[in-house]
C-alpha cells in the first residue's frame, strides 16, 4: 500500500514500488515461465457453506430473545487447499463439519442483541480456531419480526486475519491448548493463574464450566466482565494469592475438576496441590518456559522461573503421561518462537475396556 507519496518498505529493505519494478524485470519473467512470481505461489481455495440454520436467540427486546427463531449463516472462508489436495488428509484441511459444528454451538447457546455480535462473536471464533486467512460471512434471521419483508434480514461481513487481529484485542487462547481440546474430558475445568482470560474464554465457549483463578483482582473483575459480555455464565473467577506461605489449600479441592490447565505460570510447591485437584482419569495441561528460553532470550528475567530439563515429567511423575514435548515452539502471543516444555498426563481411575466404552 502507498500512503502518503511514500513508499512502504517491506522487511528485505525493498519499497513496494521497487518490488512492483523488480516483479516486472523480463529476468523474472523467464524465471517464473511468464507467470508472475505471486502466481507461483501457493494459492488460496474457498471453503464454501451455504444455509447453515438452526435455532437461536437474537433480538433487541427480552421478548425476541425470550424465545429461539431460525437463524442461518452463510460462510466464504479463504485458506490454503493445496496441502489438503495433495495429502487427501481431514488433517491437513479445514473441517467444514467441525466449522459448522462450533458454529451451530455458539449460536445456539450464547444470546445477543444484534446480528452485528453475534457476526462478530463468529468471525472471532473462526479466526481462533481455523487456519483461514479471510472470512465472509452473512448471519440473517429466517422469519424476522417485520410485517412487510417476505424474506430475510441480516448482516454481512467480509474481513481478513491480520485486520481482525488488529481490531480484536482480546488474544487468542494458546496453541497448545487448542491442539489438545480433543483430549479433555468435558465437565469442570481449572485454569491456575488465568490472567486476561484467553483460556478460560476459550474452554468455556466450548461448554466447560470453568473456574479462573489469579491474585490480581482488577484482571479477574474485567474477566468477570468479559465472560458476562460474551454470554459464558459458565465461568466464575476467583482472586487468590497462589504464592502465600501456607500448607492449605482450600483453593484446590481434592478430586474437584476434571481439567487443569497452567499456561506460563511456576510456582512448584503447587504442583501436589494441583494433582491431588484432578478427578480420577482427570487431565492436567502444562507449558511454560524451559531454562533455554532464558539462554537464548533472557526471558522470563530471572532463570528460576524457567523449568529444567525434565523437571515437569518429575514433577507431575505420579501421573500418566499422554503427551510430552520440550524444546522450541511457535509462540502462542505472536510471531517467532519460545522455548517450553508442553505436558498432557491423567490421573489415575478406573479404566474401560474396548467393549465397556460407551
Amino acid at each position: 500500500m502507498i500512503s502518503r507519496g511514500r513508499a512502504q518498505k517491506s522487511r528485505t529493505g525493498r519499497s513496494e514500488r521497487q518490488w512492483v519494478s523488480f516483479l516486472a524485470h523480463p529476468t523474472n519473467d523467464r524465471l517464473t515461465a511468464g507467470n508472475p512470481i505471486l502466481e507461483n505461489a501457493l494459492m488460496a481455495g474457498k471453503i464454501i457453506i451455504e444455509r447453515l440454520e438452526f435455532q437461536g436467540r437474537c433480538g433487541v427486546t427480552p421478548e425476541e430473545r425470550r424465545r429461539p427463531q431460525p437463524l442461518a449463516v452463510d460462510l466464504e472462508l479463504e485458506c490454503q487447499t493445496e496441502p489438503a489436495s495433495t495429502s487427501d488428509d481431514i488433517h491437513h484441511a479445514v473441517d467444514y463439519a467441525q466449522v459448522a459444528d462450533r458454529v451451530i454451538e455458539i449460536g445456539a447457546t450464547q444470546h445477543s442483541a444484534l446480528l452485528e455480535t453475534f457476526a462478530e462473536r463468529l468471525l472471532t471464533l473462526l479466526f481462533a480456531e481455523f487456519p483461514i486467512e479471510r472470512a465472509k460471512i452473512w448471519v440473517r434471521k429466517l422469519a424476522p419480526p417485520l410485517e412487510h419483508v417476505i424474506g430475510s434480514v441480516g448482516v454481512q461481513l467480509e474481513r481478513s486475519r491480520l485486520a481482525h487481529q488488529i481490531q480484536d484485542a482480546g488474544p487468542t487462547p494458546a496453541r497448545f491448548l487448542t491442539q489438545q481440546l480433543h483430549r479433555l474430558p468435558k465437565g469442570k475445568a481449572l485454569d491456575v493463574a488465568a490472567g486476561p482470560g484467553r483460556n478460560a474464554l476459550y474452554l468455556a465457549s466450548h461448554g466447560f464450566h470453568v473456574d479462573a483463578m489469579d491474585r490480581d483482582e482488577q484482571v479477574m473483575t474485567q474477566l468477570a466482565a468479559t465472560a458476562k459480555q460474551r454470554n459464558l455464565p459458565n465461568l466464575s473467577v476467583r482472586t487468590v494469592d497462589l504464592e502465600r506461605a501456607t500448607d492449605v489449600r482450600p483453593e484446590f479441592p481434592k478430586q474437584e475438576y476434571d481439567v487443569v490447565i497452567v499456561f506460563f505460570y511456576l510456582y512448584r510447591a503447587l504442583f501436589p496441590a494441583l494433582i491431588e485437584s484432578l478427578k480420577p482419569n482427570g487431565v492436567l495441561i502444562y507449558e511454560t518456559f524451559t531454562i533455554d528460553n532464558y539462554v537464548h532470550h533472557r526471558h522470563p528475567r530471572r532463570w528460576e522461573f524457567c523449568l529444567a530439563h525434565n523437571e515437569l515429567l518429575r514433577l507431575t511423575s505420579n501421573l500418566r503421561v499422554l503427551s510430552y514435548d520440550e524444546g522450541e515452539h511457535d509462540s502462542s502471543h505472536g510471531p517467532g518462537s519460545a522455548f517450553t516444555a508442553q505436558l498432557v498426563a491423567q490421573q489415575a481411575g478406573p479404566s474401560r475396556l474396548p467393549h465397556e466404552t460407551t
